[in-house]
């Protein structure tokens, strides 16, 4: 958990600075590398945490950046999933009419529920469930950490979800358009489908646009939407482990309403389009520098100690949700 990396009640600029330093350079290589031809398809986020696992299982994880890691998954991250709000509005939300939002709430709240139950009936950790139904439900790993704020579980099953989510959606950006095409799924169709069932925002959006500008931008839109339920699915865990044991050092989740304050100000105001670009930057950046310092502490031979049992997990959150917002689509859309 978090508290393997407890950041000392004294630490100052100079305890954090190595740790945050690394991240920011494990996170600018990761932006770099995102910008190059064949990596394009990768998000930014899945790289930083590759090679943040790389530096640690290869011993380039000096124990002085520690704090600075701690630094950054509990304070940046925060900010980062503040920030995530600007990017969506109400009004987009409202854009992609009553089948769009069936479709957000049924691949939300559908996919948590099969999750879970899934997650119970093959009696694994109830902390790596929820990590699993955040980020196939919600938007990948960006949910997976926002969800571990709460779930507390280990840094390795959090990089097991997240490389899941990764693997899965990754297929995914392949097999849509083919299974679109064969289907003769309309554009409309295609991006709901698409916004509605992808993991993360990259690979909804990758594959939406494959089907045509129509099908992308109602894909991006439809993502975002399901961004925008991250709040409520995250308080929604605070009350589900209520009464489990629970770290001293875990703090409340005041960034949700940080998030659904952005989300609000975006709604209510128009942002100028450069000030926009600037905050998504900077909300990859964060986040890039958060999954770096989570990768920093995964040791991958405990990662392999997991087994395939939460693959398996995962990979049946993937089909409900694939299958089921595919119903949606062909027979309301």
């Amino acid at each position: 958990m978090l508290s393997t990396l407890t950041l000392p009640a004294l630490a100052g600029p100079r305890q954090i600075a190595p740790g945050v330093a690394l991240t920011l350079a494990i996170a600018a290589t990761s932006l770099w590398l995102h910008d190059q031809p064949r990596l394009a398809l990768a998000s930014p986020l899945i790289i930083a945490t590759l090679l943040g696992m790389i530096l640690r299982n290869v011993g380039w994880a000096p124990a002085a950046c520690r704090p600075g890691q701690t630094f950054v998954l509990r304070r940046l991250l925060r900010a980062a999933i503040v920030l995530l709000g600007f990017q969506i509005s109400l009004s987009q939300a409202l854009s992609i009419g009553p089948t769009g939002l069936g479709v957000v709430l049924f691949a939300v709240f559908g996919t948590l529920t099969f999750t879970l139950i899934a997650g119970r009936w093959l009696k694994m950790d109830p902390r790596f469930v929820c990590l699993i139904a955040a980020g196939t439900a919600i938007c990948g790993a960006s949910a997976i950490v926002a969800a571990n704020t709460v779930a507390e579980a280990p840094e390795e099953d959090v990089a097991y979800s997240i490389a899941c989510v990764t693997l899965l959606g990754t297929i995914s950006i392949f097999l849509y358009p083919a299974l679109g095409a064969l289907i003769g799924l309309s554009p409309r169709q295609f991006g709901l489908w698409s916004g509605g069932s992808i993991h993360e925002i990259a690979q909804a959006v990758a594959a939406a646009f494959q089907g045509g500008a129509v099908a992308g931008n109602l894909g991006t839109i439809t993502k975002l939407c399901r961004v925008a339920l991250l709040a409520p699915v995250v308080l929604g865990l605070v009350a589900l482990r209520r009464g489990a044991p629970r770290s001293a050092a875990t703090p409340l989740p005041w960034f949700l309403l940080g998030f659904v304050a952005t989300l609000t100000l975006n709604s209510v105001t128009r942002i100028p389009a450069d000030i926009e670009h600037l905050i998504v930057q900077l909300t990859t950046l964060l986040m890039a520098m958060a999954l770096g310092a989570m990768g920093l502490a995964t040791d991958l031979r405990a990662l392999a100690q997991r087994g395939a049992r939460p693959l398996l997990l995962a990979a049946g959150a993937w089909v409900f949700v694939m299958l089921g917002v595919l119903g949606l689509v062909v027979r309301f859309a």
